[in-house]
């Protein structure tokens, strides 16, 4: 028991565009993952790289960074760190499987995601009424 348990907390390293204009991506990530649940840690380890501890059973590598992708941050797109993403995303998805961790329970943890955007405060709001939205 002590060994499944062990085996389903994953850790992984997120790497992000270096050539981005905003050098603060993985700063900004850590601190949005540290609130979500099934993830355990999320820690800085340089200005385009953290790394993250989340239980299998919660959460993916797949749905995390899409997520973040969807969220406006760009991750590292060089080859070796596609091939390594290929890898744990086909990994995680057997184990998930072999859990019996349903496609329902995919989608509930990226409204996780979604429902912490939506609350935190950001420029991306319009403030005004929906019925003010249609005058310019």
């Amino acid at each position: 028991m002590l060994l499944e348990q062990a085996d389903e907390i994953k850790h992984r390293d997120i790497c992000f565009c270096d050539r981005h204009p905003n050098q603060q991506q993985a700063e900004t990530a850590t601190l949005l993952l540290q609130d979500i649940a099934g993830i355990k840690s999320a820690s800085l380890l340089d200005e385009h790289r953290l790394q993250v501890h989340y239980n299998i059973q919660y959460m993916s590598l797949e749905i995390i960074e899409r997520a973040l992708t969807e969220l406006g941050f760009h991750l590292d797109n060089s080859l070796l760190s596609k091939v390594k993403r290929a890898l744990y995303y086909y990994t995680e998805e057997v184990q998930r499987e072999n859990l019996g961790i349903t496609e329902d329970q995919k989608n509930n943890t990226q409204s996780v995601f979604i429902n912490r955007y939506q609350n935190l405060q950001h420029g991306c709001r319009d403030g005004k009424q929906e019925y003010w939205r249609k005058y310019q």
